[in-house]
C-alpha cells in the first residue's frame, strides 16, 4: 500500500527540493498536527511529503512531538512536467456539481482546472464571491491531491467568460495545443480525437443546463475541437472526470 501524503507548507524556510536520502525532516503546523495528533502517526510508519510541484520525500517517522512530526528521508523524488498538460475548463454549475467535477478529475489525474462562467451556467462569481469560490475550489484541489497521493497540486485558474475562452482556445492552438469540447451532438467519439505531442490540451465542459450553441461557434471558430464522451449524455459532474480518465489512457500515463 502506498504511503499517506503530507504537503510541505509553502513558508518553509528550506523547499523539499534541498533535502536528499539521510536528511531529517520535520513535518509540523496543520500538517504536522493532522499526522502526529489526529492520526497519530508513530514511529516506524512510512510518509510522503510533497510540495505540490513535483517533488515527493519518501520517508519514515522517527519521532512524533505532538505536532512536530519527525521524518527521516529514504528517498527524494522528482516528478516531471508532464509533456501533455490537460487542464479542465469546468463551467460553474448549481449545488456542488462543479466542486464535485475538480475533486474527481484530480483525483483521475488533471493537471490544470480553469472555472467558466458559461452562459447557461446558474452560478455566477462577481466581487467578493469569486475569490471566495475560487479558494473554495483551490481548498478542494488540495484535499484531493492529498486524497489522490500525488505530488503535484493541479493550479486552479481565475474564472474566464466565453470570450475570454475563446482568446485562450486561439493562443492554446496557436501554440501547437488543442481544445476539445464536449458536446452531444458532436459526431466524433473523444477516442478518435486527435491530441498533441506536446503543450496544452484543455477540455471543455459545459454546465447543466449545456453549451449553447453560440458558445459551440465561438470556440470552433478559435480553433476548438467538438467531441461526443459516449451515447448517453452525463451530469457535469462527471463528464469531466471520465473524460480525463479515458485521456490519461490515451496519453500512456494510466
Amino acid at each position: 500500500m502506498s504511503a499517506p501524503v503530507f504537503l510541505a507548507e509553502a513558508s518553509a524556510a528550506h523547499p523539499l527540493s534541498e533535502y536528499g536520502a539521510g536528511a531529517l525532516y520535520v513535518l509540523d503546523g496543520a500538517e504536522g498536527r493532522h499526522a502526529g495528533v489526529v492520526q497519530r502517526r508513530g514511529p516506524g510508519e512510512r510518509i510522503d511529503v510533497v510540495d505540490g510541484a513535483g517533488v515527493r520525500l519518501r520517508t519514515v517517522v522517527e519521532a512524533v512531538h505532538g505536532a512536530e512530526v519527525h521524518l527521516r528521508v529514504e528517498q527524494a523524488v522528482v516528478e516531471p512536467v508532464p509533456d501533455v498538460v490537460v487542464t479542465l475548463v469546468q463551467a460553474l454549475a448549481k449545488g456542488d456539481r462543479d466542486e464535485m467535477a475538480i475533486e474527481a478529475a484530480t483525483e483521475t489525474g488533471v493537471d490544470a482546472i480553469i472555472p467558466w462562467q458559461a452562459e447557461r451556467s446558474v452560478v455566477v462569481w462577481r466581487g467578493d464571491r469569486a475569490a471566495k469560490s475560487r479558494a473554495r475550489w483551490v481548498s478542494t484541489v488540495r484535499a484531493a491531491t492529498k486524497q489522490a497521493r500525488r505530488a503535484r497540486i493541479p493550479d486552479v485558474d481565475v474564472s474566464l467568460s466565453t470570450k475570454q475562452l475563446a482568446a485562450r482556445t486561439r493562443e492554446v492552438v496557436a501554440a501547437g495545443g488543442a481544445v476539445v469540447v464536449l458536446h452531444e451532438e458532436a459526431t466524433t467519439g473523444l477516442s478518435a480525437v486527435a491530441l498533441p505531442d506536446a503543450g496544452a490540451l484543455l477540455l471543455v465542459v459545459g454546465p447543466e443546463g449545456g453549451i449553447s450553441e453560440a458558445e459551440v461557434a465561438l470556440l470552433a471558430e478559435a480553433g476548438a475541437t467538438t467531441a461526443r464522451l459516449g451515447p448517453h449524455v452525463l451530469r457535469t459532474s462527471t463528464a469531466g472526470p471520465i473524460a480525463i480518465a479515458l485521456l490519461s489512457d490515451r496519453l500512456g500515463r494510466w
